[in-house]
């Protein structure tokens, strides 16, 4: 759509409010509203953000980082074509918008267009990504000033016909929102947690696909709002509880989208040579991706050993606790269906950043060549030594302070995100690795349930 046709389009829908939307370094979805009566300029010229703004952390606190001082602004953009109506919510619209400075151009911290820079890098080595998130999350209510899980007494079955009579209402609304903003819904399950669900959408190309992981988180908090419950997307609201992931599916296509560049019928087991080279990439740069695709404190409750999270840089074909899986082709849609599940991804990550790492590092890997090892047939926690030296299997950083030390390390990665943003996140999520690691479980947990 382009600015006239979403402005008819919102007065036809009777829109009022409109949110202007991006997405903080901590994974916290922001906005600022405008009246449909300024929609038109707004459209155009943006709205007006302070620089600090970027600055501060998922607990509210800004944190003193050089250039992003309460001094200076720039402009949230949207980008007309993620124009939604919103369902759930009557006479309201979001947009999604890029951070650009008065020359029109990312000022240097704008997590949108990090992700378009590195998707044309991949186009000019003659190579799209199609990806989703499939996201789990956890529905509850409150109870005395408590979070607990919507289930029966005693836990619905996972993948049971009682979990989808006790959530069909609003599982249908939820789907139902999403279809209405043009996100196609593939399956809706209830997961192993009590009160968790899981709703798969389709994949799309690189930036739809991290502008649906905002719509998504949105529209499933806010149509359980409408039920009297929260969504909960945190990577472990119930310590004793099994973890949410937002596990990221893609693949690698030429650049008329037509030809799978993932899947050689003639390799083996379908994995194509640069499949393989931009497998390597992601392992070699994994330990330091932890920190932007599983970036929160309560991020590392959930990458344990067995638990099919992740806790290594594994690679291997339908292996449910490889980080990286490549994902067994369905019958006569072998090529079109061909694709790999990156599971070290949670909801508490900003899209935007880690769907761009993770592309940058498997770029890396196409253009250093770079070879995965042996992939891993059994769970990594019960290879051999010489089976993890084979694979080139490496433990995965424990806390999210170890992560933050492995992406500050990784100079690749940090000059991809260049100076300004990669200051500002560094800076925004050691404050957060120190604040929680100077309280409780129960403060981890009330400032984690209901944040993404």
């Amino acid at each position: 759509m382009n600015i006239q046709e979403v402005v008819t389009r919102a007065h036809e829908a009777g829109v009022k409010l409109i949110r202007f939307e991006y997405c903080d370094v901590s994974g916290i979805a922001r906005t600022k509203a405008i009246h449909v009566a300024q929609l038109e300029h707004k459209l155009l010229e943006g709205v007006s953000l302070t620089r600090a703004q970027m600055s501060i952390n998922m607990l509210e606190q800004m944190v003193a980082i050089d250039g992003f001082e309460p001094v200076g602004e720039i402009r949230l953009v949207p980008d007309p074509s993620t124009f939604t109506v919103l369902p759930w919510a009557p006479g309201s619209a979001s947009v999604m918008c890029d951070q650009l400075g008065h020359d029109r151009l990312n000022w240097g911290a704008c997590t949108r267009s990090y992700l378009k820079d590195v998707i044309a890098r991949a186009a000019k080595l003659g190579l799209t990504v199609q990806a989703t998130f499939e996201n789990e999350y956890y529905l509850a209510r409150e109870e005395d000033g408590q979070y607990v899980p919507f289930d029966v007494p005693d836990h619905t079955p996972v993948y049971s016909a009682i979990g989808h009579d006790l959530n069909a209402d609003i599982m249908i609304d939820m789907v139902d929102a999403l279809v209405e903003q043009g996100i196609q819904v593939e399956q809706a399950i209830n997961e192993y947690g009590a009160g968790q669900q899981e709703i798969s959408i389709r994949h799309t190309d690189a930036l739809g696909a991290a502008d649906n992981q905002m719509k998504f988180r949105d529209t499933i908090r806010g149509v359980a709002l409408n039920h009297g419950l929260f969504a909960s997307f945190a990577p472990k609201p119930y310590p004793e509880q099994i973890g949410s992931g937002a596990h990221l599916h893609f693949s690698l296509w030429d650049l008329e989208g037509t030809k799978s560049l993932l899947y050689d019928k003639n390799a083996e087991r379908g994995l194509s040579k640069i499949g393989r080279h931009f497998i390597a990439g992601i392992a070699e740069h994994l330990p330091a991706l932890t920190a932007l695709t599983v970036p929160s404190y309560n991020s590392y409750r959930r990458l344990t050993p067995s638990a099919w999270a992740s806790a290594t840089t594994a690679w291997g074909f339908d292996n449910k606790e490889a980080a990286i899986r490549v994902c067994s082709p369905f019958y006569q849609r072998e090529e079109q269906s061909y694709n790999i599940e990156f599971k070290t991804s949670d909801a508490s990550a900003n899209p935007y950043l880690s769907l761009g790492a993770l592309i940058a590092a498997g770029l890396d890997g196409i253009e250093r060549e770079l070879e995965p090892g042996e992939p891993s047939e059994h769970d990594p926690a019960h290879l051999s030594p010489e089976e993890l030296a084979a694979g080139k299997v490496r433990p995965l950083p424990n806390s999210m302070s170890a992560a933050l030390d492995e992406l500050e390390n990784d100079r690749f990665l940090l000059d991809s995100m260049g100076d300004l943003l990669a200051r500002c996140y560094l800076a925004v999520r050691r404050s957060e690795a120190e604040a929680f690691a100077a309280e409780d479980l129960d403060f981890e947990i009330r400032n984690h349930f209901y944040k993404f």
